[in-house]
């Protein structure tokens, strides 16, 4: 691969990470930015998940989001950047996978079905362990996940950041680059409490650059699992607010549902395993806009 504006995976010029003038830099660096450029070209689209509180299910919604985007013929990667509680292993059943180097020292993702998936959690002994990184560790991390896995071409990458506006989405943006995000989608749940804290999300994104693609209200009301009624619980309509009053699309809000859990507590992916039930449409919808990127 050429060390000019464009790689040989794209022609898109300076879009890349690690694309444009660099001086100073040493052959083995150099090649480290190709190596990451080289895989950035070969993904589409990048879409970041994230949300300024914890608990509001985010990591639910990226999983949701990826799997329907895989149930609707896409390429996806999953990359779970939540480096002190990497949830998504679980999520997915794969707590006991474990990726496999390449003889040219990249990493294999873990398939499941047409859906690659990166996580710390894959790299634990146990799953008591706990990861006790500062900054520098974390954005090292973050750097192999895009740089030394073995992606391939896909058509969405989803990355399942950890609640706040700290050291991990701050890295994926600054080492992917906001002009190469395609956006990021804010989780919040609808009470007050959740809605001040998932404001500063879209402060983030406005500061850095990174278009904001719209809200998920989560937690929603709850489902009855008998007839599907949705009941309010929380205080409702806080996602829609934000999105009201940061201008920014809102993408849906799905309810409370027991088979959320089921799904999530057994390994599967809730919009697969349980695909005709009202939540999963609704899941399903939300994804619609990201389709026709």
């Amino acid at each position: 691969m050429a060390s000019g504006s464009k790689c040989d995976t794209c022609d898109k010029k300076n879009s890349c990470g690690g694309s444009g003038h660099h001086e100073n830099e040493s052959e083995q660096e150099r090649q480290a930015r190709l190596r990451l450029q080289s895989r950035l070209c070969r993904i589409k689209h990048k879409i970041v998940v994230m949300s300024g509180k914890g608990g509001v299910g985010k990591s639910t919604v990226a999983v949701n989001i990826a799997t329907s985007l895989m149930l609707a013929g896409k390429r996806v990667g999953l990359m779970d950047v939540d480096i002190h509680g990497p949830s998504i292993p679980t999520m997915l059943g794969l707590e006991e996978q474990s990726p496999l180097p390449t003889e040219d020292g990249s990493i294999l993702p873990i398939q499941m079905g047409d859906m690659k998936v990166m996580s710390v959690g894959f790299f634990l002994r146990n799953q008591d362990e706990a990861v006790i990184w500062r900054g520098p560790m974390k954005n090292t991390a973050i750097t192999q996940f895009l740089r030394d896995v073995e992606w391939g071409d896909l058509d969405f990458l989803i990355i399942d950041s950890p609640p706040g506006t700290g050291d991990e989405p701050l890295s994926v943006v600054q080492i992917i680059g906001s002009k190469n995000l395609d956006g990021a989608v804010i989780v919040t749940t609808p009470q007050r409490v959740a809605s001040v804290d998932v404001r500063k999300s879209i402060s983030f994104c406005n500061i850095v650059e990174l278009p904001v693609l719209g809200v998920v209200e989560n937690m929603s009301g709850f489902a009855c699992p008998g007839c599907g009624t949705v009941t309010p619980i929380l205080r409702s309509g806080g996602g829609k607010k934000i999105a009201q009053d940061m201008k920014v699309p809102f993408l849906g809000a799905v309810p409370i549902d027991p088979k959320v859990a089921e799904a999530s507590d057994s390994g599967q992916a809730f919009v697969q395993h349980f695909a005709d039930t009202a939540t999963a449409k609704i899941m399903r919808e939300i994804v619609k806009p990201f389709e026709t990127m």
